[in-house]
């Protein structure tokens, strides 16, 4: 009988510390869950108060500038000083040289 007893005290004492757990366990997840939606709550309430509405960002956007059309001038430049170097290295003749900066500047 005593061990029947035992086994019997152990029974309660463990389910009535597993209930107690439970109850313990459900209470915090409740509290987090609040939590979370509360901090949701007040991220969409400050997104709402400080992003402006949609009308107004279509007022505010400007268009994107366009590019400004390349000089001729400082295109003709360039391909010059590139001639200049590619005859330095010896890879144009003079001859070859004077032709194409007779194009360049012709155009």
């Amino acid at each position: 009988m005593p061990l029947l007893r035992g086994m019997a005290r152990t029974a309660v004492i463990a389910g009535t510390a597993t209930a107690v757990s439970n109850r313990v366990s459900r209470r915090q997840a409740g509290r987090w869950s609040r939590q979370a939606e509360d901090e949701q709550m007040h991220q969409q309430y400050e997104q709402q108060q400080y992003a402006p509405p949609p009308q107004q960002q279509q007022q505010y956007a400007a268009p994107a500038p366009a590019a400004p059309p390349p000089d001729p001038m400082n295109a003709k430049i360039e391909q010059l000083r590139q001639l200049g170097e590619l005859k330095a290295q010896g890879v144009l003749s003079e001859a070859e040289f004077e032709s194409q900066k007779a194009r360049i500047l012709n155009r």
